[in-house]
């Protein structure tokens, strides 16, 4: 049988093709499998948490977390630990439901730099700058986040604190009768002349001034209401009822000494110049500063005794391997 030249061609090149692919093919394979071996030794497994790896990079991340927070050398074992208990924490909320979304993580990340005084930006771009994965911060706060909602929702009955043993507490903790019974509760309105941003210093100086000349002439807070309801640039808002213990030491004191009926002492800020309109002024034994106090403490101790509990008893139930 005579075969055709082209033919023979034509099968020459087939052949060649396939062992170029076969070649092509081995070459991946090989590429994939030094890549594989890399990337496995830069995340290698340190544990194994209910299925849930935990890897040295992960280890190297939360140690350096640690460190800018603390300023001191973590312990491996105590990370290891930590992040263990992190993903017991996360596995155990999504059970009961509590799963927070990638923007509520956000919007949490946001406020810790805006307590910071920093944009999120500029807090991730600190992070990176230490060698930290803003990731890294962001599992730690979910971590937080769905663990203290946990433990309330759960234990809310357990975690209540009641007011005879607040009371109490108080005595104790050297609250004698008159200190609490120094507590009021004051009916505010809080108002605002308007200053645009990038006013001049005379702008807001005039402003000051405006404000200083309605403080003198108010009498009362149906007069508040009548000059601000009706002024350009300014607003007065709906009443607001606050206990002592619900205000800050320095707005106390300025409230105190703060006739019924009259503004506060204007005070410059972001939104402009504002000031409180006290409308009332009434004792109250409801709740005071030193009570509000003792409770919080009492509460963060139960919730704190719970906590412990609860983590303690999802670890023995938990399958911790260790690599």
């Amino acid at each position: 049988m005579q075969i055709d030249p082209i033919d023979n061609a034509n099968m020459t090149m087939t052949t060649v093709s396939l062992r170029f692919s076969r070649l092509i093919k081995t070459c991946v394979a090989a590429l994939a499998l030094m890549t594989c071996a890399s990337t496995s030794q830069a995340q290698s497994v340190a544990v194994m948490v209910n299925g849930d790896p935990i890897t040295s990079f992960d280890i190297e991340q939360r140690s350096k977390l640690n460190y800018l927070t603390t300023h001191k050398v973590a312990d491996r074992k105590q990370v290891i630990n930590e992040l263990i208990d992190e993903k017991l924490k996360i596995k155990e909320a999504k059970k009961f439901g509590v799963d927070p979304t990638g923007s509520d993580i956000d919007q949490s990340y946001a406020s810790m730099s805006e307590r910071m005084r920093i944009t999120p930006e500029q807090l991730t771009k600190s992070l990176e700058g230490q060698g930290i994965r803003p990731d890294t911060l962001k599992a730690r706060i979910k971590a937080d986040m769905v663990w203290t909602s946990l433990v309330r929702g759960r234990y809310k009955e357990s975690l209540q604190v009641g007011e005879k043993d607040v009371a109490a507490a108080a005595k104790v903790d050297g609250a004698d009768d008159k200190q609490q019974g120094a507590a009021f509760e004051y009916k505010m309105q809080p108002i605002v002349l308007v200053v645009p941003r990038g006013s001049a210093p005379a702008a807001i100086e005039a402003r000051q001034k405006e404000a200083e000349a309605l403080r003198n002439r108010v009498q009362s807070c149906a007069e508040a209401n009548a000059f601000f309801k009706s002024m350009p640039n300014a607003a007065i808002r709906e009443t607001v009822t606050k206990t002592s213990a619900d205000i800050p030491p320095v707005l106390r004191e300025l409230l105190d000494k703060t006739p019924i009926g009259h503004l506060t002492a204007p005070e410059v800020t972001k939104q402009g110049i504002e000031m409180v309109a006290l409308c009332g002024r009434n004792p109250t034994t409801v709740d005071t500063p030193k009570k509000r106090e003792v409770r919080e403490k009492m509460y963060a101790q139960k919730f704190e005794a719970k906590s412990k509990w609860y983590l303690n008893e999802i670890r023995k139930a938990a399958m911790i391997e260790y690599r």
